[in-house]
């Protein structure tokens, strides 16, 4: 059986690989997001602490958070869950095969684990490596958080750039590096245009405002030419029946 353990404080991952069926029987009856001791695995573990993460049996399907079993059901899943992507229509649901929370070693091949807590000793290339981030924050808010920043201060000069060796160099000979774009960034131009927009709302106001104004006085006045004509219309017919008689 193959355990994927992450160690998030220094970003490094390590797999390896233990096949004894007696010290598995541990991890029996245990279910996703439990936390388990490591000891098991020999006494350079002694002390670790991991949280079960995810899994997959011998046929690569995965465990599903929910299911309470240790066996492999089909169900009816929306877009986007775990255990099935799908791109083809908006609300499609199809019955997928997942594995059940509960962990059978006997049936699984891979399980996930986070390490929450580190023992006394090191594990070589898990806890004695220290892989720096790859992408850093793209939010302007996690931006000033991470470097101490006011808003005074200038996100964009912080940004955590990538380099990429690989692309062909610029004209200076620099290496070529990206950088994520800035999300929620207030600068002087946003400031600008949702002025603009504010401005643009107020005169369409006020351009209702008026128009409704103006149909309210037509109306008033198509209305007291309807009146003078039935008046007068009236005094005529009353003025033909005196001249008749």
């Amino acid at each position: 059986m193959k355990f994927n353990l992450s160690y998030p404080h220094t970003g490094s991952q390590k797999q390896i690989e233990f096949n004894d069926e007696k010290r598995l029987k541990v991890l029996n009856d245990k279910r996703l997001s439990h936390l388990v001791e490591l000891d098991f695995l020999g006494d350079e573990w002694k002390g670790y602490i991991a949280k079960i993460i995810s899994g997959s049996d011998k046929d690569g399907f995965c465990m599903k958070q929910g299911v309470m079993t240790t066996g492999r059901v089909r169900l009816l899943l929306k877009a986007g869950t775990k255990g099935f992507q799908s791109w083809k229509r908006k609300g499609e649901r199809r019955r997928r095969s997942v594995r059940g929370c509960i962990i059978d070693t006997h049936f699984l091949s891979v399980l996930c684990m986070k390490i929450v807590k580190k023992g006394p000793a090191e594990i070589p290339g898990l806890t004695d490596v220290v892989r720096p981030r790859a992408l850093g924050p793209k939010r302007a808010s996690k931006i000033r958080k991470m470097f101490n920043l006011s808003k005074k201060d200038d996100v964009r000069q912080y940004v955590i750039r990538l380099p990429k060796p690989n692309r062909p160099r610029r004209k200076d000979g620099s290496v070529r590096t990206v950088a994520p774009k800035i999300q929620r960034l207030v600068t002087p131009e946003r400031l600008q245009r949702k002025r603009r927009l504010l401005a643009q709302r107020r005169q369409r106001y006020q351009k209702s405002k008026v128009a409704k104004q103006d149909y309210l006085r037509l109306r008033a006045k198509l209305r007291q030419e309807k009146q003078q004509a039935r008046r007068s219309s009236r005094s005529s017919a009353r003025a033909s029946q005196a001249s008749a008689s």
